[in-house]
């Protein structure tokens, strides 16, 4: 005699079987709108610079970008988020402070050419400092790092200038303390307090961040970024206290960096806030990898995308800043999964 619940009564087999049923008892569903297209734009016109880590991927004038934004809006992305590369660095990054900057042409470029696509603009100074660190570098305490407070006042006039030129929502990624608060700020006193903030509340120092740096040229010219982002060994607690203390200053949305080893923390996070926004980043070590295990054969390019992708949102994850954005869109659009 089986007991109630158990084989042979109970077939979990039976919602696998059909596909027609597999279809009708998924709770996880991947959607076009929800993806962001990271694009990379240098100063020029008609200029496309491959970037040999991600294949399909490139840094593009803002004449250029502003197609590949047309091309985001037909597709029905989310949005595209906007990287600058530019020709001139100093210890301070004030290019990055200029309204004539390469980002603030590109975000008037994506203006005109697809006014209704989300434009997002990373808010950092690693591209534009000749050191490639996130900020203005000090010395007092014996060892050179970044002045945190002295950044802040940067990450305020660089969030205005973008919001000037028209960005629809600031993506600050530095891992500062105090940067949503003072972005806030700025952006209120300048008259934009209807732009939203999205924060890298937890980005943490990942080694996934390789190809990234070739795509941004914003590798540090010496020691690392551990100083002020996340230790990968740290448990989530410290994860959902940044997290805490840029909601409590006024982020709108939040962002998990990498994604795919940190499902945990975005697991955790969505359990503690269902209500925030939540974003992943799927960074370019995860998509180089299986591109790389793809153009060997290794893998399917495909499959293994989407998967990751599910597993992403299965986590927690509303929104998808991928590289695999527009290749997810035409995916989907053949077969929706």
């Amino acid at each position: 005699m089986n007991p109630q619940g158990m084989f042979p009564t109970v077939r979990l087999r039976r919602l696998r079987y059909l596909p027609a049923v597999r279809r009708l008892v998924r709770q996880v569903h991947l959607r076009t709108e929800q993806m962001i297209l990271p694009l990379f734009v240098r100063p020029g016109r008609a200029v496309k610079k491959e970037i040999p880590s991600m294949p399909g991927h490139y840094q593009l004038s803002p004449d250029l970008a502003a197609e590949e934004v047309r091309e985001a809006g037909r597709l029905g992305l989310g949005g595209v988020l906007l990287f600058g590369v530019p020709e001139h660095k100093d210890p301070e990054g004030r290019e990055a402070l200029r309204p004539d900057g390469v980002i603030p042409q590109a975000i008037r470029a994506a203006k005109d050419a697809a006014p209704n696509v989300l434009v997002i603009t990373d808010l950092c100074f690693c591209e534009y400092t000749d050191h490639g660190h996130c900020g203005p570098l000090y010395q007092r305490t014996g060892r050179t790092d970044v002045d945190n407070d002295a950044t802040l006042e940067l990450l305020g006039q660089q969030a205005v200038v973008h919001a000037q030129a028209g960005a629809d929502l600031i993506a600050p990624s530095g891992m500062m303390d105090g940067m949503v608060g003072a972005i806030r700020k700025a952006l209120d006193a300048a008259g934009f307090s209807d732009v939203p903030i999205l924060s890298y509340s937890a980005k943490y120092a990942s080694a996934f961040y390789g190809p990234f740096r070739q795509a941004a040229e914003s590798a540090p010219q010496f020691g690392d970024r551990r100083s002020y982002q996340m230790d990968p060994a740290v448990r989530t607690e410290q994860a959902l206290r940044e997290i805490e203390l840029d909601l409590a200053e006024g982020a709108d949305m939040v962002m998990v960096k990498p994604a795919l080893a940190y499902l945990d923390v975005i697991r955790e996070v969505r359990r503690r806030w269902p209500e925030v926004p939540l974003a992943a980043y799927n960074v370019s070590g995860e998509y180089s990898m299986v591109k790389a295990a793809a153009e060997q054969g290794w893998l399917d390019e495909k499959l293994i995308a989407l998967e990751m992708l599910t597993a992403i949102c299965r986590a927690g994850a509303d929104i998808l800043i991928t590289y695999w954005a527009k290749q997810t869109a035409h995916w989907l659009a053949e077969s929706p999964i």
